[in-house]
């Protein structure tokens, strides 16, 4: 194939129906609730990860990827980290960056080579994997630097989705820049945005909390220092615990937040389940654990007129107190999330009035 001919099929793609049916399933989930347990395979993980720490690929040439059914060659690659997002669930929202990427690329770094091969072979991939993931990160972290400092390309991926999010990957990232490596992001699909941006709520301020305690004191307490968080909270949860978590944050938060459960992302029966938390707290203690891992996203807390009874009383107490006008109302203001000069003039009102009446 000639450049012409590759330019056309990058900047024309044309979906062909035998993608279709693989997309959906290929790839496991973005997160993982329950870290998978690595004992079955550590001998064979072992044994991959030794014959790759002195034999990083170096082959001269053409590195390529097939797409549509085309073999296309990959661009060189010059040294660093690349942060690349993978699908998390459609095959076809693997974008065409990345796949340049992981074909040029020196080593892939991802969590299950059993996983990561899946999508390699879907794309004729065949870039060496090691495995990094939260039991071997610090083991793994200096062999992936000493591969750098050889001025060789990296990628980093997990099992689906954007890497770094509820995985280790931070502390390497960390690592490689404290050395002075670079560290290229390469975007795509992430569950958490594709969950937000399809839920409904605010996204103006989101906050990001991963994945609760599975121990109850401990998710009770994470909850609690969330309750005056402002915006959507976005949370990564096994859809096997909603029947227990559910409750537990509606006991925290208030049961009247609005919730998104969003589960099957960018698959066959992707599906948005939506309510209060109270509703869907009852609704899962009692129902099956759907399949696919969920995303749980609750709306900020619902903002309620200061009683006006309550304003007045405090305004009273204060001035009461010889407190100043001007900066009571402020105080109050703050307090109640009304506007200050609202306050301020109320506060004149009952000023003038205890005045006639000889109550200040």
């Amino acid at each position: 194939m000639d450049d012409k001919e590759q330019k056309d099929i990058l900047e024309n793609p044309q979906h062909r129906a035998d993608d279709d049916e693989d997309a959906a399933e290929i790839v496991s989930p973005e997160h993982h609730a329950d870290q998978e347990d690595y004992e079955d395979y550590e001998d064979q993980e072992d044994q991959e990860n030794s014959e790759l720490s002195g034999a990083v690929s170096s082959e001269p040439g053409r590195k390529d990827f097939i797409l549509l059914g085309n073999k296309l060659r990959a661009p060189s690659l010059a040294p660093a980290l690349y942060i690349v997002a993978t699908p998390i669930g459609n095959l076809r929202d693997m974008t065409i960056r990345a796949l340049e990427v992981l074909a040029a690329c020196d080593l892939i770094a991802c969590e299950d080579t059993r996983v990561s091969r899946k999508l390699l072979t879907h794309y004729g991939i065949h870039t060496r994997l090691v495995t990094y993931h939260e039991h071997n990160a610090d083991k793994q972290r200096p062999y992936l630097l000493s591969v750098l400092e050889q001025g060789k390309s990296v990628a980093l991926i997990s099992d689906a989705g954007t890497p770094l999010l509820s995985d280790p990957g931070y502390k390497l990232v960390a690592d490689m820049l404290a050395e002075g490596h670079a560290i290229v992001p390469i975007p795509g699909a992430s569950a958490m945005l594709s969950a937000l941006v399809a839920s409904g709520l605010p996204t103006d301020q989101i906050h990001f909390a991963g994945f609760l305690s599975q121990k109850a004191g401990a998710r009770e307490r994470k909850l609690d220092d969330l309750k005056s968080v402002p915006g959507t909270l976005v949370f990564y949860e096994s859809p096997r615990r909603l029947g227990a978590v559910l409750p537990a944050m509606a006991a925290s938060l208030g049961g009247e937040r609005l919730v998104v459960i969003a589960r099957e992302l960018t698959k066959k029966f992707e599906e948005f389940h939506r309510g209060t938390l109270s509703e869907l707290a009852d609704h899962y203690l009692s129902a099956d654990a759907p399949k696919g891992e969920a995303v749980i996203l609750i709306g900020p807390a619902r903002e309620t007129e200061p009683d006006e009874a309550d304003i007045d009383a405090m305004i009273i107490a204060g001035l009461r107190q010889g407190l100043h006008i001007k900066a009571l109302s402020g105080e109050i203001a703050l307090k109640v999330g009304a506007k200050k000069n609202e306050i301020y003039k109320r506060a004149q009102t009952l000023k003038d009035e205890m005045g006639q009446n000889g109550g200040v």
